[in-house]
């Protein structure tokens, strides 16, 4: 049997035999949950017991430099949420760049910044290979205020207060010019695991800016060049699914963000913001214990 679903000239097949779904993005449903509407305490239960499974791991997560989150959209009608350490704001390198990303699309489809090739290739720079001189010139072309509205708008409200911040820009990409630091703890490039998912989720449900704005924002997000962290360990896992990723590393900060679409029962996203010396190791082991808890849950 085939249920077939429209979803911005993109079709879904979900065939009942596999037990899955074979997800295309953006995705369409009759009613979009928010993610603080699709929390598990299976997964939560699940996913603290993966932290606690090594000493290195708990402690770090104990002092808040390990935070964790992730959504199941194995079953595009039944998301699941869950994470640790979901609202801890860290420094996050270049990992908001998704923001700018976002600020950019918002600018073009306003009117307010036109979309040509010069704009088309800093943003492929930006996000593919993490250019900072990209992401430079794109917060320059927007400018803070624009990257600060975006985020706080009440539509998606990717940084706010409440919920002790989230995404966060305020420095360019490179030596000198002004700030713009975030309001509660004046970091320049920031995040925390539950924003950064929101923005995938809400990415993969087409819900950033519009279903058309968001398909075309996933095509600078597919196929990362930089093949660490997470994306070293998926490549050994599922070298045929789609990578929908940004990553940030400077010093002893760690970040990575993924959106993993595969066969079956691979689909979902991890984020993790990690302080230490060993973050490189601990994210690629990290990916590999949510990709074996998830195919426990689907399989």
């Amino acid at each position: 049997m085939k249920e077939i679903i429209l979803a911005c000239w993109i079709v879904i097949f979900t065939i009942s035999h596999l037990q899955g779904q074979v997800v295309s993005l953006p995705i369409e449903v009759d009613k979009f949950k928010p993610i603080w509407e699709v929390r598990s305490s299976a997964l939560q239960n699940d996913l603290s017991k993966i932290i606690a499974s090594k000493k290195e791991w708990k402690k770090l997560a104990d002092r808040k430099k390990l935070s964790l989150g992730i959504v199941d959209i194995s079953d595009i009608h039944s998301p699941r949420y869950a994470a640790v350490n979901e609202n801890t704001m860290v420094y996050a390198a270049s990992l908001p760049k998704i923001a700018i990303l976002l600020a950019t699309f918002d600018a073009i489809d306003k009117g307010e910044l036109a979309f040509t090739p010069e704009v088309d290739d800093l943003m492929h720079k930006m996000i593919r290979v993490s250019s900072n001189s990209a992401s430079t010139a794109l917060i320059d072309l927007v400018g803070y205020e624009k990257i600060a509205n975006v985020l706080q708008d009440k539509r998606y409200q990717l940084y706010n207060k409440e919920k002790k911040g989230g995404l966060w820009v305020g420095k360019r990409y490179a030596a000198g010019g002004k700030r713009n630091p975030d309001p509660l703890l004046g970091l320049s490039h920031a995040a925390t695991v539950s924003q950064v998912c929101r923005f995938y989720y809400m990415l993969a449900y087409g819900q950033l800016i519009s279903c058309e704005r968001s398909e075309e924002m996933l095509d600078y997000l597919v196929d990362p060049h930089l093949n660490h962290k997470f994306v070293y360990t998926l490549d050994k896992l599922a070298p045929e699914a789609e990578l929908y990723r940004k990553s940030g590393t400077w010093r002893q900060f760690h970040a990575d963000s993924v959106m993993v679409i595969g066969d079956e029962w691979r689909s979902y996203i991890v984020v993790a913001l990690i302080e230490s010396e060993s973050g490189e190791t601990i994210m690629r082991e990290l990916i590999q214990k949510v990709d074996n808890l998830l195919y426990q849950y689907n399989r």
